[in-house]
């Protein structure tokens, strides 16, 4: 099981020492905490496999604080230390959670004994939870998580159109995991071990996009120097997904529905026809209906795209997904930024809860991160996501920025300075590549002050 943290709770010394004692010699990392309060403190700072815990003590009864441990050490075993007289109350501590108690005075033997017979079944319990995690289909579908009801459903549905090569649109509003969607119908598809190709059709200008998408000759343009293959050619023989194809221009549109008809294209610049073989997967979060009544998009290349439609469902229609998506960016953050954080208390989370999520689920991902690089404790409390509160708080205030550069400025500064300047975290809490954040940091003039002790 790796390193085993046990923490000793008891207000008599003697008891402290002699149980410590033993516990090190059996090569155990053990802690000492003198009373309740004490021990509450160090469960913030540290995640314990095993707690003993005396019943009886001053400040605060052994019970009191197995109460707390059920919200902050879930996973912690715990042990009650108990005189003769408290067997009863032993027993009543097992129905709230703890998991044997201990008899004083204590033989040696018998406490090694328990020690290992607690921790065989701890490792029983981890790895029964580690197999239902591989097998279970019900909350995971490749990186797609959920255990609603519209979610479930929506996995049904990658599944019966991951094995035809029909056109699909999936549909739904910016940050709920359209792309997330779409590998996982590549990954389910005969195409699979072909490429999976994106590209985010928003994110580049007019004359870019096209010789992103088609490649482009020698000589082409200024600066052609080289021919170069485009994402579509990229794309043959596995999956070419579109993201925010509302945002294709019509002349654009004009020319992929052709590829799509034809399966051939021409790179810019160039004559020769090059066949291509591809399952095209295209995403929006704009109206296209309304897009094609104002003129901006065409009927034509809508129908030609939109064979099999998918919709994601928003994070507020699937609101009993939070916990699980939270835990599950938890332990990712936890991981990334090896830092000890390991429970969302139950204030967080119905914060969480009562939050909109106007951004979504790459929203929530966004907080939770947020939340672990700045958490002071192991436990996410409600004050690690008080920044979810403070549009509203702002409505009234006096020095309110006037324009949407000064938002943007005063919003990037704060999270840079919130990140102690680490780019690379600032920009993924922002949602920028690092690029983009180096060139906002020198337009609005910024620069780093560091913190002084």
């Amino acid at each position: 099981m790796g390193h085993i943290r046990i923490l000793v709770v008891d207000d008599e010394l003697i008891v402290r020492e002699s149980l410590i004692g033993w516990l090190k010699k059996g090569g155990y990392d053990v802690d000492p905490a003198s009373s309740g309060m004490e021990a509450l403190k160090r469960l913030k700072e540290k995640e314990y496999d095993l707690i003993f815990l005396d019943i009886k003590m001053p400040d605060m009864s052994g019970i009191e604080v197995l109460k707390n441990l059920k919200e902050s050490s879930p996973n912690s075993l715990v042990v009650m230390i108990t005189a003769y007289g408290s067997v009863e109350t032993a027993v009543e501590a097992m129905k709230l959670g703890a998991s044997d108690y201990l008899m004083k005075p204590f033989e040696p033997e018998h406490l090694v004994l328990l020690v290992e017979k607690l921790l065989q079944q701890k490792k029983l319990i981890e790895e029964n939870l580690f197999l239902k995690e591989q097998v279970s289909k019900r909350t995971k579908y490749q990186e797609l998580i959920g255990s609603a009801s519209c979610m479930q459903k929506l996995f049904e549905i990658i599944e019966e159109v991951a094995s035809v090569d029909s056109p699909v649109l999936i549909r739904g509003e910016t940050g709920t995991g359209k792309e997330l969607i779409a590998k996982a119908i590549h990954a389910k598809s005969p195409r699979r071990f072909g490429p999976f190709v994106a590209i985010n059709c928003g994110a580049f200008p007019e004359s870019l996009l096209e010789t992103e998408l088609f490649g482009h000759e020698v000589g082409a343009f200024t600066g052609a120097i080289r021919a170069r293959k485009g994402r579509i050619e990229i794309a043959h023989g596995g999956t070419l997904f579109l993201d925010e194809i509302g945002e294709i221009p019509l002349k654009m549109q004009v020319d992929l529905l052709r590829v799509l008809e034809e399966k051939r294209f021409q790179r810019v610049g160039g004559r020769e026809y090059i066949p291509v073989d591809f399952r095209f997967i295209s995403a929006t979060h704009k109206n296209l209906e309304e897009e094609i009544r104002l003129g901006r998009f065409r009927k034509d290349f809508y129908f030609r795209l939109n064979v099999i439609e998918i919709q994601v469902p928003p994070l507020r229609e699937r609101k009993e997904d939070i916990s699980l998506l939270a835990q599950h960016f938890l332990q990712k953050f936890r991981r990334e930024t090896n830092k000890p954080v390991t429970t969302i208390s139950k204030d967080a989370l119905n914060l969480l809860y009562s939050y909109d999520w106007p951004g979504n689920v790459r929203e929530l991902e966004n907080a939770i991160e947020r939340a672990v690089v700045l958490a002071k404790s192991r436990i996410l409390t409600k004050e690690d996501f008080s920044f979810l509160l403070r549009p509203k708080l702002l409505e009234n205030q006096v020095d309110e920025p006037k324009s949407l550069e000064e938002v943007e400025r005063r919003h990037i500064e704060k999270i840079l300075n919130e990140t102690d300047w680490n780019i690379s975290r600032a920009a993924k809490i922002l949602g920028l590549n690092r690029t983009t954040l180096h060139a906002k940091i020198k337009k609005y003039g910024l620069s780093h002050h560091p913190r002084t002790n």
